[in-house]
């Protein structure tokens, strides 16, 4: 068989997955699209380490370590963005970065003067006050 079959395929899975990744708006299918690159990568080495002959199959192995990044890449990404969801009801990644928080927005308000160290033992009588 050619090397030209094998790495044709992965550049159209690769293109395929760049499609995904700029058109997409929904995370998981970003996460979808960055597996479809990752899978064109290894079709790419195993083809490559056929064509090559290569004795240790050099080509194998790296691909045996790219399948395992990339499901632990999965695994906390889904995480991510399960969270994301749960906290902002959307997986839009556009509107996700719309909705983003300004800088400081977490605060109670009171704020914190650098100037002035704070003590353990004032904290402590404020708050059981308030």
């Amino acid at each position: 068989m050619h090397l030209a079959y094998p790495a044709v395929l992965a550049a159209l899975l690769f293109c395929v997955g760049v499609y995904g990744v700029l058109a997409r708006r929904n995370a998981i299918l970003v996460l979808m699209s960055v597996e479809l690159m990752l899978n064109a990568v290894n079709l790419n080495l195993v083809a490559f380490d056929v064509w090559l002959r290569d004795t240790l199959h050099a080509g194998q192995a790296l691909t045996l370590f790219t399948i395992a990044i990339a499901a632990a890449e999965i695994g906390i990404g889904l995480a991510i963005v399960l969270m994301v969801y749960r906290n902002r009801g959307t997986s839009d990644v556009d509107r996700l970065r719309d909705n983003a928080e300004p800088h400081g927005a977490g605060t109670d308000g009171a704020g914190t003067d650098d100037a002035e160290p704070r003590t353990a033992g004032t904290d402590e009588k404020a708050e059981a006050t308030a």
